[in-house]
């Protein structure tokens, strides 16, 4: 999708959120100065930072934007002055976000990924996010900072996501992930609990956990279907790489937690445009794994 279109899509939002929160107020205040950049020219400029291939948000601005991009932004103001601009735009690129979700289709991936916001080296002196962040433990070993935990459909749309502390177990934020989801959710092995299987199961939504290195003797009672559907879970560690390495949210040199959740939102937001997700698709090796339709 090209800069315009983006443009257009997020002024589109903006404009009706104002409106509707008008009619609401009871009260017409007068507001101070405007800023020479509106909130959707702020979110379209960070979404764009993770769809340009940059690794420092201070030199896609202050090389490419403002050298670049200024006919499609007249009123750029400074490096310092946009920082400075990008929090009032934290409540509406949330909004914004929750607006993109896609719909569910029955068939469901879940997963985490770390998220650390500091070296190992510097735990103990790290202050950004002091009471905020937390020590987790993956498969590549101890992190400092947070979990992003996210629900995709069998078309890689994003259908739910949660931030937690690093040190927050897999299975706890599941029922409020999956609240209006019904069918068939897949996870790994860190999702295996029978009474989360049950709670699960009773709202119509069946959990199917696989594990990765060894097949154990219970998922040989597995329907076929469901074991290809299994294999097929890569899907969305697809687009937690895709999150991490074409878009920018993981780095160690936030300055603030505001900061911190601007860029998450804003890579989330990046990836809902992407044109060519990481989708479902059965090749014909795959279709001859099913038994035949009598």
């Amino acid at each position: 999708m090209s800069l315009l279109e983006m443009f257009y899509d997020v002024d589109t939002f903006c404009v009706t959120m104002v409106k509707t929160g008008e009619m609401k107020q009871i009260t017409q205040k007068k507001c101070g100065p405007h800023a020479q950049l509106c909130i959707s020219e702020i979110i379209t400029i960070m979404m764009h930072f993770h769809q340009s291939h940059y690794r420092d948000f201070k030199a896609y601005y202050t090389d490419y934007v403002c050298q670049q991009l200024r006919p499609e932004f007249p009123g750029l103001v400074s490096y310092t002055r946009f920082v400075e601009l990008m929090p009032t735009a934290l409540g509406t690129m949330t909004l914004y976000l929750c607006s993109r979700l896609g719909h569910t289709r029955g068939i469901a991936f879940i997963d985490s990924t770390p998220l650390p916001v500091c070296h190992n080296k510097r735990i103990f002196h790290h202050k950004v996010f002091d009471g905020l962040a937390a020590r987790g433990k993956n498969s590549m070993g101890y992190f400092w900072g947070f979990k992003l935990h996210l629900v995709v459909n069998d078309q890689g749309e994003l259908l739910s996501f949660l931030l937690s502390p690093g040190n927050v177990d897999d299975r706890k934020p599941v029922p409020s992930l999956v609240k209006h989801l019904w069918g068939k959710l897949f996870g790994d092995k860190g999702y295996i609990s029978q009474p989360l299987f049950e709670q699960l199961f009773a709202q119509n939504l069946q959990l199917i956990t696989f594990p990765k290195k060894k097949k154990k003797p219970e998922t040989r009672l597995m329907p076929l279907f469901d074991k290809l559907l299994a294999r097929k879970r890569s899907i969305i560690e697809t687009i937690n790489d895709q999150l991490k390495n074409i878009s920018q949210i993981v780095h160690t040199r936030h300055r603030s937690p505001s900061n911190f959740l601007l860029n998450l939102l804003s890579g989330l937001l990046a990836y809902t445009f992407q044109e060519k997700k990481p989708a479902l698709h059965f090749e014909q090796a795959d279709l001859k794994l099913l038994p035949a339709l009598i």
